[in-house]
C-alpha cells in the first residue's frame, strides 16, 4: 500500500482515517485473525475479497464475504461497528478487509450492510461511464460521519469526473468532506491516473496509482482515469462534520455537469 503523503500533512481538524489490515501481500490468509476496539471512531468493515468470521459489539455475525475477486462486481458484504465497541475477524479464506474509520459519538447499533440492498448502478455516460455500489451514503441515517461507496471504472474511461471539490462548509451548496481512494487495477500490473488540484494550483498533483495504492484528498478538485486496457476499482471513504455530499465542479468543466 502507498499513501501519497503529498497530501497527508494538509489534513487537519476532522480526520477521516482509512487503514488496511492485511499481511505482507495485503491479504489475510485463512486462519489469520485481526481485532481492535473502535474507541472514539465508528467503522465499516468492507469485505473487498474473500471471507471471514466476524464478531463485533458482542454479536457473532457469522461468515461475511462472497466474492473472491473484487472485479466480480457483486455487492459487498459489510459490517458497521459503532464507537466504543470491540470487533474481531478471522479469515476463512484469503481475504482483503477494508477498515473505514471516522469520528463516531452516537453509539449506533452494529449492523450488517449488504449484499441485500446494494445494487450496481451506472453513473455517467460515454467515456465517463462507471458503475457504483453504494454502501453507506447519506440516505442511511445510522452513521455519524462515514460515507462509503465502491466504484468500478471500465478501461479507457474517466471517473470522479467532472472534477469537483467538497472542501468548505456552505450547506447546501457545498459540504466539507475529506476523502480517500483505495485503488485496485485489473490486470494487477496495470495503473491508473489520479489528479488533485485547487483553482489557484497551489495544490496540483497528478500521479500514477497502482494496485493497493491509497490516495488522500484533503481539499481541491479531484478525478481519476483508467487507461485503455486497465480496469479500475476504488473504494471511496468520505467524512466530515456534516454527513452530506455536496460539491462544486471545477469551473472549466462545470458545463459538463
Amino acid at each position: 500500500m502507498v499513501i501519497h503523503d503529498t497530501f497527508v500533512h494538509e489534513v487537519d481538524l476532522f480526520r477521516c482515517l482509512f487503514r488496511w489490515l492485511l499481511d505482507d501481500d495485503y491479504r489475510l490468509r485463512a486462519g489469520e485473525c485481526v481485532c481492535e476496539h473502535t474507541g472514539d471512531q465508528e467503522i465499516i468493515l468492507v469485505m473487498v475479497e474473500g471471507k471471514a468470521n466476524v464478531t463485533a459489539a458482542g454479536t457473532d455475525w457469522g461468515e461475511l464475504g462472497e466474492r473472491m475477486d473484487v472485479f466480480e462486481k457483486t455487492p459487498p458484504h459489510c459490517l458497521y461497528v459503532p464507537n466504543d465497541a470491540a470487533w474481531e475477524a478471522t479469515a476463512t479464506t484469503e481475504c482483503t478487509i477494508a477498515i473505514c474509520k471516522a469520528p463516531g459519538k452516537s453509539g449506533h447499533s452494529a449492523r450488517r450492510i449488504g449484499p441485500d440492498g446494494i445494487t450496481l448502478t451506472q453513473r455517467g455516460e460515454g467515456s465517463n461511464t462507471r458503475h457504483i455500489n453504494n454502501i453507506a451514503m447519506e440516505n442511511e441515517d445510522y452513521f455519524d460521519s462515514l460515507l462509503v461507496t465502491e466504484v468500478f471504472t471500465p478501461a479507457g474511461n474517466w471517473s470522479s469526473y467532472p472534477s469537483h471539490r467538497h472542501d468548505e462548509h456552505d450547506y447546501p451548496r457545498i459540504t466539507y468532506l475529506e476523502e480517500t481512494y483505495y485503488h485496485r487495477l485489473n490486470p494487477v500490473d496495470g495503473f491508473g491516473i489520479q489528479r488533485v488540484y485547487t483553482d489557484d494550483l497551489t495544490l496540483n498533483e497528478t500521479m500514477a496509482v497502482h494496485n493497493h495504492d491509497v490516495v488522500c484528498v484533503p481539499r481541491g478538485h479531484h478525478l481519476c482515469g483508467a487507461p485503455h486496457g486497465f480496469e479500475m476499482y476504488y473504494l471511496n471513504v468520505m467524512a466530515g462534520p456534516r454527513r452530506a455530499w455536496r460539491f462544486v465542479p471545477a469551473p472549466n468543466v462545470e458545463h459538463l455537469m
